[in-house]
């Protein structure tokens, strides 16, 4: 089967950061499913394991996790899909990834696709609507009122995968308002389009910016990106008793600013399910039966930004690019398969 994949850690400007390969076609065993991959998307997990892990001696690794694409095969214990339903997913970082012709996934992690997407629009949503649906609905409980707090969520780097779908949910399932963060004209558009209520500058100073909104201290702050720079102004601006969640990797993070408010942080990783094989495991499918409702509804939308062509170690090369750039809105989606080896 094709697939792309790197044997050393590169910068992406490498020629062998990413290439192109003929691999052998896995087996379904166990809860297994076996997808021919149609379509996947990008995230920053593609880039920074990319640069953090190396294949093992003499073999490739695979990148990529979401994915939209049809079942082919399954294992003996599968019970939810049957071979040619359309599904997708975000995989699991233990395994090889989505940057191939098959793939191998549980299905307890693993949605049916939205009949009202194809299958680029669909590949871009699993990672990111997992990671903002984990983080606004488990960590956070946004659902939960904080006494005295402004009724709103302040998410900051509104305009990126994650935060484009915590925007729609939140505006979709609550009764919350958003202040979003955006820092360029037209992530600013993209924001505002999404259902943002507020926009600021996150390359200005986030707490006087909020001071000057109407409506009071939101009572909780969604950090995608840059955390440790914004700390301080978080722990300035959030009302006492507020929740504050990450899911970035700052070097170092000091909470002890926290403290004085009673602010509540919480660390979102999505794939903390399957590598842990929680006991809830499968609510990660449920949420995405549920995405793909909303969807389907109308009440939820694609983030797919831009479209880069076939699934070949060119264009995923560019896409690396673009991610580490930090200038990315949306999703990057790539779809089919060159036919290069």
């Amino acid at each position: 089967m094709r697939a792309v994949g790197y044997q050393f850690s590169r910068p992406i400007s490498a020629d062998d950061a990413l290439v192109d390969l003929d691999l052998p076609v896995p087996v379904a065993a166990g809860r297994d499913l076996l997808v021919a991959v149609r379509a996947v998307s990008v995230n920053p997990v593609d880039t920074k394991v990319r640069l953090r892990a190396q294949a093992e001696p003499g073999a490739w690794k695979v990148l990529g996790w979401d994915a939209a694409g049809v079942v082919a095969a399954v294992g003996p214990e599968v019970t939810r899909f049957r071979v040619g339903d359309p599904v997708f997913y975000a995989g699991a970082l233990g395994r090889q990834g989505t940057n191939a012709e098959y793939h191998l996934v549980d299905e307890r992690i693993v949605g049916h696709m939205p009949r009202t997407l194809d299958w680029a629009r669909a590949a871009a949503l699993p990672l990111t609507a997992l990671t903002a649906w984990e983080m606004l609905f488990d960590r956070l409980d946004i659902r939960r009122p904080v006494p005295g707090a402004a009724p709103s969520v302040l998410i900051v780097g509104g305009a990126g995968g994650v935060g484009s779908v915590a925007i729609q949910l939140v505006r979709a399932l609550t009764g919350l308002e958003v202040i979003a963060t955006a820092s360029r004209p037209e992530t600013r558009d993209w924001v505002v389009e999404l259902g943002a209520t507020h926009v600021i500058d996150h390359a200005r100073s986030l707490a006087p910016q909020v001071a000057a909104l109407p409506g009071g201290a939101p009572g909780f702050v969604f950090s995608t990106t840059q955390t440790d720079r914004h700390r301080t102004d978080i722990a300035e601006l959030i009302a006492p008793q507020g929740h504050m969640g990450l899911i970035d990797d700052p070097p170092a993070f000091d909470i002890l600013p926290f403290k004085a408010r009673s602010v509540a942080v919480h660390w979102e990783l999505m794939f903390t399910r399957s590598m842990f094989a929680t006991p809830d495991m499968g609510r990660q499918g449920e949420i995405l039966d549920e995405v793909a409702r909303l969807v389907d509804a109308g009440t939820l939308r694609s983030t797919m930004a831009e479209q880069f062509g076939p699934i070949c170690a060119a264009n995923l090369k560019r896409a690396h690019a673009l991610l580490e750039s930090g200038r990315a809105r949306g999703k990057i989606v790539l779809e089919g398969f060159s036919d290069r080896l």
